[in-house]
């Protein structure tokens, strides 16, 4: 797919590492499945993947965790 915010480059698959913040919670996900622009280095989080990872950080938010670093596994 063409990059949005460059407009320049393309996208190609890829992992990237996402971190969420929640009041006192820090959630680091790593090896999450993205696209990537080979321009900017935007990325790309499909919609499904993104719903996973927020209600990951819903619940150790709510386990009162403050630090949470964790490799992503898909649902």
């Amino acid at each position: 797919m063409k990059c949005v915010i460059c407009k320049h480059g393309s996208t190609t698959a890829g992992l990237v590492t996402v971190t969420l913040q929640k009041n006192e919670t820090t959630l680091v996900i790593k090896h999450v499945p993205a696209e990537v622009c080979n321009n900017c280095g935007e990325e790309y989080v499909v919609e499904d993947t993104t719903a996973h990872l927020l209600k990951t950080a819903e619940g150790i938010a709510h386990a009162g965790v403050e630090v949470d670093i964790r490799e992503y596994v898909a649902a």
